[in-house]
C-alpha cells in the first residue's frame, strides 16, 4: 500500500515537471512569436518608406560626368532601401507597431482576422443619384 502511495508521488512530481516544462516551452514560443512579429512589421514598414521616398530621388537629375547608366540605377535603388530600413530602425512613422498589432491578433485567431476585412468592404450600389 505504501509503495502505491510513493508511486502516486512520483507521478504527480513528473506531472508537475512536464508541466513546467510545457509552460517554459510556450513562453519561449510567445517570446519569439513578439521577436519575429516585431521584424517582419519593422520590415514592412522599411519597404513601405522606401516606396514612399523613391519618387522623390527619382527626380534628382544625373550628372553624366559622373554618374548615369545602369549602375546608377541599381546604385539609387539600394540607396533608397538602406534609407528605408535606417528610417525603420531609427523609429519609422509608427506604422511597425499596428502593423504588429495585427499580425499578432491574426495569429490569435486567423479566422476572425481573414473574414474581418471582407465585411467591411463596401461596393458601391448606387451611381450617385445620375442614372
Amino acid at each position: 500500500m505504501t509503495n502505491l502511495g510513493v508511486t502516486a508521488t512520483q507521478d504527480l512530481i513528473q506531472t508537475a515537471k512536464g508541466q513546467a516544462s510545457i509552460d517554459k516551452l510556450a513562453r519561449s514560443a510567445d517570446k519569439l512569436k513578439l521577436e519575429k512579429s516585431a521584424q517582419a512589421a519593422k520590415d514592412f514598414e522599411a519597404v513601405f518608406i522606401s516606396e514612399m521616398i523613391k519618387p522623390m530621388f527619382d527626380m534628382i537629375e544625373v550628372d553624366d560626368t559622373f554618374g548615369g547608366g545602369k549602375g546608377e540605377e541599381v546604385f539609387r535603388g539600394m540607396m533608397v532601401q538602406e534609407y528605408g530600413k535606417m528610417i525603420s530602425n531609427q523609429g519609422g512613422i509608427g506604422l511597425a507597431k499596428h502593423i504588429q498589432a495585427e499580425l499578432l491578433k491574426y495569429q490569435e485567431d486567423p479566422s476572425a482576422s481573414a473574414s474581418q476585412p471582407a465585411a467591411t468592404l463596401q461596393t458601391p450600389t448606387s451611381t450617385g443619384g445620375q442614372e
